[in-house]
């Protein structure tokens, strides 16, 4: 009695795969994730097989109705995945057989698993962009919330971890707006790349003898092209890699922005107070409240790198066309994506239940070292020379340091009342309008900007 893979393309054996070769070979514990693009993709077939006169009309609306049922079964949990067949493609066209009998044994003409997984995670990564770049959209709105919320905070802007020169906390905010607006655009561009030209009808390699109308069906699933070389098209996962690539860099922004908030909440800094929704206690000290969802957020970014780097390593070595290696690709992207979704979620949830410490902030942000720049300012504006200028006031802050008479004093005795002037940090903001910088004016600009694109 043949077992359920020889019936699906055992006719070349005599035995089929021993139960461990089963287990270790089968991808339907994971590529199920499929089933929506694989049934749209086998819809699409059909009623090219129809209209090249490969199968009739009726039967090609045979198999649209047995899998839309199909899909109604495994969208509601009563479908049984087998793992004897393999993948998600053998398992929905046996069903297939099962419902409807011959006409579901047509369905697999002039095509192979090979274009069909590639058709399959093409939209699949698509699809899934779509949905990332959705979330990328509300985590760009909850720092843009958060920044109008603090328009007028003001905290100390740092370069190697030391304070460097003020900044308005919402002008930090909207740097992460920017970093995540790039991670958007990448996504965009990977879904562009995997939407380009669909694979189907490339077959398991040299395509076929039976000639259908492959730009209609690419048309009928939503891409803008067809393939052009049927060997590229079988193994190409350029779009997985740029998927996985464009999590990785959004898992570095997410990062970081986890580290800001990680330091900032710190009883060091003391700038920002994390709701304790999302923070976590110690078992042993019962005063600590840990930032979790920061620290788990920079953790996971580690995964999405390694998911790359995997995919990377499982590709490099491969002689064309498909090879069996390729089956590694899913479980990668399939982490990756459900990684940063879900972080991406939870994230935006924590910044819309953040408080500012304004009076932390602005104790801090006090510090005149912080506007030892805008003193070098004033010099070159009265005609010395910036690097000379620059001298002048890294001397003016070793006297201060040394005396203890704090920088303002030193400058007003030296250059006059309006050297002591440069102090005030919201002037010193008020002047900074070049395109780019944190003035309010600029920053009220740039949220009005970001709230009209986000919206």
């Amino acid at each position: 009695m043949k077992n359920s893979a020889q019936r699906t393309w055992g006719g070349r054996f005599t035995t089929g795969p021993t139960a461990a070769v089963q287990q270790f070979t089968e991808s339907v514990s994971f590529d199920w994730r499929l089933y929506r693009q694989d049934i749209a993709g086998s819809i699409a077939h059909a009623q090219g097989l129809a209209k090249a006169g490969l199968i009739t009309k009726a039967e090609a609306a045979k198999i649209t109705r047995g899998l839309n049922a199909i899909q109604r079964e495994i969208d509601t949990g009563k479908f049984h995945w087998d793992s004897a067949l393999e993948d998600v493609h053998m398992n929905i066209e046996t069903a297939l057989v099962k419902k409807i009998g011959a006409a579901g044994k047509k369905l697999h003409t002039a095509r192979s698993r090979n274009d069909q997984v590639a058709t399959d995670l093409s939209l699949w990564v698509c699809d899934t962009a779509v949905d990332l770049i959705e979330q990328l959209g509300q985590l760009q709105l909850a720092l843009v919330n958060l920044a109008e919320a603090n328009q007028t905070v003001i905290i100390p802007g740092y370069t190697h971890l030391q304070r460097a020169q003020p900044v308005a906390f919402a002008h930090h905010c909207l740097a992460y707006v920017e970093m995540f607006e790039r991670d958007l655009l990448r996504f965009a561009m990977t879904c562009g790349n995997a939407g380009r030209n669909s694979p189907l009808g490339s077959g398991a390699i040299a395509g076929s003898t039976l000639r259908l109308d492959r730009a209609a069906i690419a048309k009928q699933l939503g891409f803008s092209g067809v393939t052009q070389n049927s060997m590229d098209a079988v193994s190409n996962r350029d779009f997985v890699l740029d998927f996985l690539y464009a999590a990785a860099v959004t898992g570095t922004h997410l990062s970081r922005l986890a580290e800001d908030l990680i330091l900032w909440s710190s009883a060091e800094f003391g700038f920002i107070t994390i709701s304790d929704a999302y923070t976590t206690g110690s078992s042993l000290m019962p005063q600590k409240k840990n930032p979790d969802i920061c620290e788990l957020t920079r953790g996971k970014t580690g995964r999405l790198y390694g998911n790359l780097v995997a995919v990377l390593t499982m590709l490099k070595g491969l002689p064309l066309t498909y090879n069996r290696d390729m089956q590694e690709d899913k479980e990668p992207l399939f982490d990756s994506a459900d990684t940063l979704l879900a972080t991406l979620r939870v994230v935006a949830d924590m910044l819309r239940h953040i408080k500012v410490n304004r009076s932390r902030c602005e104790t801090a942000a006090g510090d005149p070292l912080l506007l030892a720049t805008d003193l070098v300012d004033f010099l070159v504006k009265n005609g010395t020379p910036f690097r000379e200028a620059h001298h002048i006031i890294g001397a003016l802050v070793a006297e201060s340091e040394k005396t203890g008479i704090a920088l303002p004093k030193l400058a007003g005795k030296k250059y006059g009342r309006a050297a002591e002037k440069v102090f005030d940090v919201h002037r010193a903001l008020a002047a900074r309008k070049t395109v780019g910088a944190p003035s309010p004016e600029n920053i009220r600009a740039q949220i009005t900007r970001w709230k009209k694109l986000l919206r």
